[in-house]
C-alpha cells in the first residue's frame, strides 16, 4: 500500500473516533465524580483536578478508565506506516 494510501487510510479510521475529555468520557459511562472518586479512592475534588489536566501518568490514566469499566489502548501513528497498538512490557495489548 502506498504512503499516500496509508495516510488516507488512517485519517478515514480516526474520523471515526470520537475525542472526549475525561469529563465528557466519564458522563457517558454514567458516573459522578464523587462515583469516582470512591473506585479510584481519592477525593472528588482530586477527581475534578485530574479531569482538568493536560498531563498525567499512563498508569493514572488506565486506572481512571478502568474504574468507569473501559480499556485503555494506546494506537502510535507513524508517517506512511499503518497504525500500531503499543502492548505491555509484558506483551499483552492495552
Amino acid at each position: 500500500m502506498s504512503k499516500k494510501n496509508l495516510d488516507t487510510r488512517q485519517s478515514t479510521l480516526l474520523a471515526d473516533v470520537p475525542t472526549l475529555t475525561l469529563k465528557e468520557l466519564r458522563k457517558r459511562a454514567g458516573h459522578t465524580q464523587d462515583e469516582m472518586a470512591l473506585a479510584l479512592g481519592v477525593g472528588q475534588d482530586t477527581v475534578s483536578r485530574l479531569e482538568k489536566r493536560d498531563d498525567m501518568l499512563l498508569s493514572t490514566l488506565r486506572h481512571y478508565v478502568e474504574s468507569i469499566g473501559g480499556q485503555l489502548s494506546l494506537v502510535v501513528t507513524l508517517p506512511g506506516q499503518p497504525p500500531v497498538q503499543i502492548a505491555h512490557r509484558d506483551g499483552k495489548k492495552d
